[in-house]
């Protein structure tokens, strides 16, 4: 029976294989090593990116995830579904400002039921926008030819992180992805410090809009070296907190049409980008001492000097570099290929990508090019599942995936404190994950799952199904399966079964 039920999947990859348009040859000359760097750099090894690698050779594939074009080129039915969602082209201030107008006209509703229902419109046009933002993220993920950018934006995300449930940032969670971190996130490190600085997503999470001369909260400017910057023990004080935080004052949000009201001598400081301002009304303009370096008070010009302290002080580029190092290589990096690492950082002035470079030609990185070193978070290995089953076919309904990333506790922009998700496996192994992970692998293996059925009323369910056992499969992924694996494979009873078994193998999850 084993046999039988073997040779029909057999023939099902070579079908598979000629839908694809691969032959088993060409897949062939990608050796294990090969596959497995792939799938570490991008969301996911599939067909069509094993076989670009293979045509242009590992390091024109990896000169192009690490210098990709400023503009992401993504497939046309990508685009059309992009081009769709509301306030996709709008920016921060005239986003807020709408809402802001909703949410008041709301609110001046008299009759009580239409007040509740006005409101729950508000709201649900909120969490409509945020959504939305995941939906962008997801289709980005799947389908941007510059996967390397695209896992280094949602390490970045993750890294200044915010929570799209505090406040209004559901509104502004998508500007904040699309417009401060992806443009940014192979760019250098002080742009990308300063562009999260600037953004009202972060100056509402992290409460500086409330930090003020006399009024001092601390919270953005205690992340920015906890988390952000140089990390913890690394050497700052409750004084270089307190002495940042002054420096911050007057960093926030005016969505008013107009100016505020200043004395004339004041008038000059004033800085307003969009949704940003620089109030110097609010602004500490007493000297300051951080880390140890005199800031004269000046106004906005104390942050830019207070950023260089921080970019440019050596535990930053030792943080950062063991934060991308446990991302790609392994939980535990080695602390020579994290320092290697960390003087790139530096002697690079902060140039991500040149950082990255240097770990992938690292012979720490090579070494760890082999099976079951790195564990798959949630995210990855969602996305890997979905890029692997149905490659360039373009998926018409992110809703499905928002709603497994949720179920494993991954849910894009929902975590709640300023660190963000850990990365490490022993956060995602345990046996009520791979429970999840299992089901979720039957939902995928089993047919569309309604990631072809558009997400609008009365929409009919588009024709799909997973193709894993490909030419991919027989050429190469196969080879990275141990002989259990194989021989659960190999007692399947359908192609559905056979695509369960395999993406919830343990292979699958590194």
């Amino acid at each position: 029976m084993a046999l039988v039920v073997s040779a029909l999947v057999m023939s099902i990859g070579v079908l598979a294989a000629a839908i694809l348009g691969i032959t088993s040859a060409h897949a062939t000359e990608l050796n294990p090593r090969d596959m497995i760097l792939i799938d570490r750099l991008t969301w996911g090894i599939n067909a069509s990116s094993a076989a670009h690698f293979q045509a242009i050779g590992a390091e024109r594939w990896l000169n192009e995830q690490l210098h990709p074009a400023s503009t992401t080129t993504l497939p046309e039915a990508v685009r059309n579904q992009i081009e769709a969602m509301a306030d996709v082209h709008r920016l921060p201030f005239d986003i807020a400002v709408a809402f802001d107008q909703q949410a008041k006209s709301a609110n001046q509703v008299i009759d009580p039921e239409q007040k509740k229902a006005a409101q729950q419109v508000y709201q649900q046009a909120m969490n409509e926008r945020g959504k939305q933002a995941a939906a962008r993220t997801i289709l980005y993920a799947l389908y941007a030819p510059d996967q390397l950018r695209e896992r280094m934006a949602w390490f970045w995300f993750n890294h200044f992180n915010v929570h799209q449930y505090k406040a209004n940032i559901r509104i502004l969670i998508g500007d904040y992805q699309d417009r401060a971190i992806r443009p940014l996130a192979l760019g250098k490190f002080r742009g990308l410090l300063m562009a999260t600085l600037h953004h009202p997503a972060m100056l509402r999470y992290l409460d500086n809009s409330d930090n003020a001369a006399g009024h001092l909260n601390e919270n953005y400017a205690r992340e920015i070296m906890e988390l952000h910057t140089m990390g913890v023990g690394s050497g700052y004080t409750q004084a270089d907190v307190e002495a940042l935080a002054r420096i911050l004052t007057g960093v926030g949000i005016d969505l008013k049409p107009e100016d505020p009201k200043l004395k004339p001598e004041l008038q000059s400081q004033l800085v307003r980008d969009g949704a940003f301002e620089f109030n110097p009304a609010r602004h500490d303009y007493g000297d300051k001492v951080f880390l140890g370096h005199p800031i004269q008070g000046r106004g906005l010009a104390e942050v830019d000097d207070a950023i260089d302290i921080l970019v440019h002080h050596p535990a930053t580029a030792t943080h950062l570099c063991r934060q991308i190092a446990a991302y790609f290589v392994s939980d535990n990096p080695p602390e020579a290929l994290v320092q290697r690492m960390a003087q790139i950082f530096k002697t690079t002035d902060g140039d991500i990508a040149a950082v990255l470079a240097a770990m992938v030609h690292a012979p720490e990185f090579t070494a760890s090019l082999k099976p079951g070193v790195k564990f798959k978070d949630p995210v990855q290995y969602v996305f890997s599942a979905v890029r692997l089953a149905y490659d360039e076919k373009v998926i018409l309904n992110t809703n499905p995936i928002q709603g497994w990333l949720n179920r494993l506790g991954e849910g894009l922009f929902n975590h709640e404190t300023p660190d963000g998700y850990a990365t490490a496996s022993a956060s995602w192994n345990g046996p009520g994950q791979m429970t999840l992970r299992f089901e979720i692998a039957r939902q995928i293996g089993s047919g569309s799952s309604g990631l072809f059925k558009p997400d609008v009323p009365n929409a009919v369910d588009q024709p799909a199904f997973p193709l894993i056992q490909n030419s991919l499969y027989f050429g190469g992924l196969r080879q990275t399966l141990g002989p259990a694996t194989l021989a659960a494979l190999d007692q399947a009873i359908s192609p559905q079964d056979w695509n369960t078994l395999f993406l919830s193998s343990p292979e699958f999850m590194r």
